[in-house]
């Protein structure tokens, strides 16, 4: 496992590491806790397993313990490790986590559990933006706006049926994107689209007859639906969409304490 640099320097101050350039460097924690995280991934500890003490992960990083305990209190907000302090933390059953406290894609998520994601696209439409849409976009009603629909997928699967809106402000650079890219999110990034905030609605539907054919399931049959409007650094809306999912295949998990609340997304076994 790899040593994270022992410098522990304040966020957003530059140290000598840094070269003196001003950049700011994530938190110590974040670097300890991202290890730890892709050891579990790896299955280097198992569900059920604990986690070495406070102290010896203090000397294998060369960190203090007050940032092993930060790292692992974001471990525990992701819902990989038990949250009793004063024991070795234990691996939760089923730790294949997306805390929603970090807002990434479908793809990023999914590359970070161990599978591969796709996407292919079905349908693109422009068109005018119904009540739902004009009130996520904070656009007009009526307003132009570009639909896409995509299948998902994880290791050849398909698992998510994704609609999305953009405002008309974006649909040339949507249009651009090559359909079969697998993150449209990542390459409107390229252009400077930021995703940085996002608010989400989980709820249960039905399939429709597109759903039915491109996940290979009943029509009425139930799905999981995920609704998201995510904005960009200033809050102005960039996306609205709505994720219906095969029912066994995802699950997402909410985890409160009075400290915090996370929502976050995991793969159901098998």
């Amino acid at each position: 496992m790899a040593t994270v640099d022992a410098l522990d320097s304040p966020e957003g101050v530059a140290s000598p590491a840094s070269g003196g350039t001003g950049r700011s460097r994530p938190p110590l924690y974040r670097a300890v806790a991202g290890d730890l995280r892709a050891a579990i991934t790896r299955g280097e500890y198992r569900s059920g397993a604990r986690l070495p003490a406070e102290d010896e992960l203090a000397q294998r990083y060369e960190v203090s313990r007050g940032t092993i305990r930060q790292a692992l209190a974001a471990l525990r907000v992701d819902g990989l490790v038990t949250s009793r302090r004063g024991t070795r933390r234990v691996v939760l059953d089923g730790a294949r986590v997306q805390s929603f406290a970090e807002l990434r894609s479908f793809t990023r998520w999914a590359r970070s559990v161990g599978a591969e994601p796709g996407g292919r696209v079905v349908a693109v439409e422009q068109g005018a933006a119904d009540e739902q849409e004009a009130t996520q976009l904070r656009v007009p009603e009526g307003a132009r706006v570009l639909r896409l629909r995509r299948v998902r997928t994880l290791s050849g699967a398909p698992v998510m049926v994704e609609r999305t809106t953009y405002p008309e402000r974006l649909a040339a650079l949507v249009a651009a994107v090559p359909w079969d890219t697998v993150s449209f999110s990542e390459a409107l990034e390229q252009h400077g689209v930021l995703f940085t905030d996002a608010h989400h609605v989980i709820d249960v539907t039905t399939a429709d007859a597109h759903d039915a054919q491109l996940l290979g399931c009943g029509a009425g049959e139930p799905l999981l639906r995920e609704r998201r409007c995510c904005t960009d650094p200033a809050g102005t809306p960039v996306e609205w969409s709505e994720d219906r999912y095969l029912p066994g295949t995802v699950a997402f998990t909410v985890r409160n304490s009075t400290a915090t609340s996370a929502l976050g997304r995991r793969l159901r076994p098998g």
